[in-house]
C-alpha cells in the first residue's frame, strides 16, 4: 500500500478517494477505523499509507480522525509508539509524524461482542460532534486489517452498532483485504454474508499491491509507448517471470501464514494481478469496468496448471515458530508455470515465483526475449535481451542489451535504463 490505495470495486480498479456517487457530499467529518490496529498488516501497511496520504494533503487534520480497534488492551500512546517506527521519519518530517499520531485514538474490544463496538461508536460520535457536523456530512470508513474468518461477525457488529447516524447524510463503507476466503466456495460464502448486511456500493475489495507506483505504471508503459507494441507478443518474447522474494520468515505471523501458505498469501492475489496487467489487451478506455473486462479475459484464457510444472518448498526453521504446528507442510516457497491460451501468448510460459526466508528481497517482472535469429556473433556469453521492471526495493526499469563494450547508463525520471554487455 503506497501513497494511495487502489481499490477493487465491483471487480474493477478504483483510485478515486472512495467516491461512488457524485451527488453524495464529500465534505464534513471523516472517521477512518482500522480494525485489527495492533496487527502486522496495520502497522506495516495501513498506518504508513494513511500517513503518506496525510503528508500529501489528501487527509486534512480538521476533518479526519483515525480510530484503531483490536482485542489487545493498550492505550492510545501505546498504539502510537508501535506505529511510529514504521512511518517515514527524519528531521524534516518529525513534526508531521507527531501531528499525524495525534489524530489516532485506540479502542479495545472483541470482534464478536456489542460492548466493544458500542464503545467504538461512542468514540466516533464524540469526534463527529466536536468536528461538525453542521457544515457537512459524517463519513465512516472501516478498514479490515483482519483475517477473513472474522469478517462476518465484524460486519454484523458494524451494522448493528457503528453505522453513520448523521441527519445531514454521509456514508458508511467497508474495505476488505486479501485473502478473501481460502477457495471459491469460502469466497462466495463470505461475499454472500457481507452482501446480506451491506449494499454493493458500500463494499470495497482491496489488493494493496496495486498501489505500488510501477504496478500502476504498467498500463501506461505498455500502451503509451509505441516501441513496445510490436514486441509484446509470442513472436518476440520467450518467457515472462514474475518474482517475489523476501529475506525474512514469518516473524510471529506463523499461525496466520500456516493457514494460507505462500500461494494464497502472495501468488493468488498480488502476482496474479500483476500478470493480468502484463498480459491483458488494451482496454477500450481507462474506465474501471473496461480494465476489469480485459483482466477477466486473461484469467478465462488461462490453462489448468500442470503438476509437473509446480515446485513447492518450506524453509528450514519454519516449524520452530511456536505458532506453527510441528507437522505443518504449508509451503513457504512456490514456483509454477502458467500458460495463456490466446493469440498473443500461446506458447509463452509465465513463470511465477514467491518465497520467504530467501537470500535476497526483491519483486520484479522480467520479460525475456527470444534469441536473435541468424546470430553472426555466436558469443556464448551474449545472453538474451531482457526488459526488467523492479517493483521493490529501489523501483527501477532497465533493459539488457548486447553491445561490444559497456557504453553508458541513461537516466529517465526516477527510473533507470542500463545498457551493458554483461548479465544483470
Amino acid at each position: 500500500m503506497e501513497a494511495s490505495w487502489c481499490i477493487e470495486k465491483r471487480g474493477s480498479i478504483r483510485n478515486d478517494s472512495f467516491r461512488d456517487n457524485d451527488n453524495i457530499p464529500e465534505t464534513g467529518c471523516l472517521s477512518i477505523i482500522v480494525l485489527g490496529a495492533s496487527g502486522d498488516l496495520a502497522k506495516k501497511k495501513t498506518f504508513p499509507a494513511l500517513f503518506n496520504l496525510y503528508r500529501q494533503g489528501f487527509l486534512q487534520s480538521n476533518e479526519v480522525h483515525i480510530f484503531g480497534y483490536a482485542r489487545t488492551k493498550i492505550s492510545d500512546d501505546d498504539l502510537r509508539s508501535r506505529i511510529r517506527g514504521y512511518l517515514s521519519q527524519g528531521k524534516e518530517n518529525e513534526g508531521e509524524v507527531s501531528e499525524f499520531l495525534q489524530l489516532i485514538k485506540y479502542v479495545s474490544g472483541s470482534y464478536d461482542s456489542g460492548e466493544g463496538f458500542t464503545l467504538l461508536d461512542k468514540a466516533i460520535s464524540e469526534h463527529e460532534f466536536s468536528k461538525n457536523s453542521t457544515e457537512g456530512s459524517s463519513r465512516r470508513l472501516f478498514y479490515f486489517a483482519l483475517p477473513p474468518s472474522v469478517y462476518p461477525s465484524v460486519c454484523r457488529m458494524i451494522k448493528s452498532y457503528c453505522m453513520n447516524k448523521s441527519d445531514l447524510g454521509g456514508w458508511t463503507r467497508i474495505v476488505v483485504e486479501k485473502p478473501f476466503g481460502k477457495d471459491l466456495a469460502s469466497s462466495e460464502q463470505l461475499s454472500s454474508q457481507i452482501g446480506e448486511l451491506f449494499d454493493e456500493p458500500q463494499i470495497y475489495r482491496i489488493d494493496h499491491y496495486l498501489g505500488k507506483e510501477l504496478v500502476q505504471n504498467l498500463l501506461v508503459l505498455r500502451f503509451a509507448n509505441r516501441f513496445f507494441l510490436p514486441l509484446w507478443n509470442r513472436d518476440n518474447i520467450d518467457n515472462i517471470q514474475i518474482v517475489f522474494r523476501e529475506d525474512f520468515g514469518t516473524e510471529g505471523r506463523g499461525g496466520y501464514f500456516d493457514e494460507y501458505g505462500i500461494i494464497r498469501d502472495i501468488i493468488q492475489n498480488h502476482l496474479l494481478q500483476v500478470l493480468c496487467l502484463v498480459a491483458m489487451e488494451k482496454p477500450v478506455s481507462q474506465k474501471p469496468e473496461h480494465i476489469r473486462d480485459e483482466k477477466v479475459k486473461v484469467l478465462q484464457s488461462m490453462l489448468p496448471i500442470e503438476d509437473e510444472e509446480v515446485v513447492l518448498g518450506q524453509y528450514e526453521g519454519y516449524k520452530d515458530d511456536p505458532t506453527v504446528p510441528n507437522n505443518s507442510n504449508t509451503p513457504t516457497f512456490a514456483t509454477m508455470v502458467l500458460r495463456i491460451h490466446n493469440e498473443r501468448w500461446e506458447g509463452v510460459p509465465f513463470i511465477m515465483k514467491a518465497g520467504k526466508a530467501l537470500n535476497s528481497r526483491k519483486a520484479e517482472i522480467r520479460v525475456q526475449f527470444k534469441d536473435v535469429p541468424g546470430d553472426i556473433f555466436r558469443c556464448q556469453k551474449q545472453g538474451r535481451n531482457e526488459f526488467v521492471i523492479r517493483l521493490q526495493p529501489s523501483e527501477a526499469m532497465y533493459m539488457k542489451l548486447t553491445v561490444r563494450i559497456i557504453l553508458c547508463y541513461l537516466f529517465c525520471s526516477s527510473y533507470q535504463f542500463g545498457c551493458s554487455s554483461n548479465s544483470f
